[in-house]
Parts: C-alpha cells; structure tokens; sequence
C-alpha cells in the first residue's frame, strides 16, 4: 500500500470514526427525547456522590425537591458554562419558589472536575448549584441510571489534551426523584421556566 493509499485509508478510517461519534451523541439526544415522552417516570434519580464542600450526597437528599440535573465539566468551553447560566436565570425567574427546586451539577470528568475544583466553578453561577463529583466508578455508574452518553475525546488544543462529548440535556426530576421531563440543549431559560412554574 503507498503512502497515500495508506494516507487515504486513515482519512477513511477517521471519517467513519467520527460518524459513529456523532451517532451515538444523537442517539443519546433521542434517548433523552424519548423519555420526555412517556406518561410514567420511566426511571428514577439515583446517585452517591461526593458534593463540592466534600459532603456524600444521595437523591434522598433532595426529598421533597424538584431537581434540575445537568451533566458536564469544568472544562468544556461552551455548552456547560451556558446551560448553568440558564439554570441560574431559571432559578431567578422562580423567585420564592425557587426553595422548592435544586440545581445539580454532576461532571463526567472526575479526574479533573474534584470538590475543590467544583468549589471553585458552580459558585460562578450563583445560583445555588450543587457540583457533585465521585470515583470515575461511581460517575460510570451514576450515567447508567441515566440516559446520558459521554465520551473522552483526545484534542491537542483542549486543557490536558482532552475534551469530552456528552448528552446535552437539562433534567428535571420531581420531588419524588421520579423523571418528570428534559429540555435539549438551546432551550431558553423563559421556556424551561414556563414548563416549571406549571408544575410546582
């Protein structure tokens, strides 16, 4: 095989690679979708966690609370920072029922995103986000009681060398951490507010 034969098969090869990618980020968007859809909580918030005043928190302690679940990083350079900024203009918006409701931030990128790094990143919100962090085993498992994907992605130009790829969804779970519904990413804070204050 010559050189550019070899060059070509690479290019090939990367191609498809980055296809299947995007697939399963979509397929993942569409898991989210299709769980927005159903009439029954088709699952429940299940998580244990270490918060970023380096408290082990469960969904137990949220009893009673509406909870909006994001999943992110520190590092990601815009579809993070700008959902949390929608969060904050929710929790705003709500005013005196904003008690009622707690916004959750949970990193799929454990190795960096530690408590005091958390400390340091959800307060810039201030919205009263909680950041919850683990063992990359506990965050594993935390995104399989989820219907989330993410994915290291190893890009020279990024913090370390890396970024990740993950669902985009803005949860919303009820006071019993049964789903209740998701908004994809986009979705403006007056939307998700509307969709809120109707319900508590």
């Amino acid at each position: 095989m010559s050189l550019t034969s070899a060059q070509k098969f690479l290019w090939v090869l990367a191609g498809v690679a980055a296809l299947a990618f995007v697939w399963l980020l979509l397929w993942s968007d569409y898991r989210a979708d299709s769980a927005r859809t159903d009439a029954e909580p088709p699952f429940f918030a299940e998580f244990e966690l270490t918060d970023h005043q380096g408290m082990v928190q469960t969904e137990e302690d949220f009893a009673g609370r509406w909870m909006l679940v994001f999943f992110g990083f520190t590092n990601c350079p815009d579809v993070c920072p700008t959902t949390l900024s929608e969060v904050a203009a929710v929790m705003d918006g709500l005013g005196d029922d904003a008690a009622k409701v707690q916004p959750i931030f949970i990193t799929i990128d454990p190795e960096r995103d530690t408590p005091p790094a958390l400390a340091e990143y959800v307060p810039l919100f201030d919205a009263g986000i909680i950041g919850l962090t683990g063992t990359p085993e506990q965050i594993a498992a935390t995104s399989e009681t989820f219907p989330i994907f993410f994915e290291r992605v190893e890009e020279a130009a990024a913090p370390d060398g890396y970024t990740i790829g993950h669902t985009s969804h803005l949860f919303l779970f009820d006071p019993e951490a049964g789903f209740a519904d998701s908004w994809p990413y986009g979705t403006s804070a007056e939307e998700i507010l509307a969709d809120l204050e109707e319900r508590i």
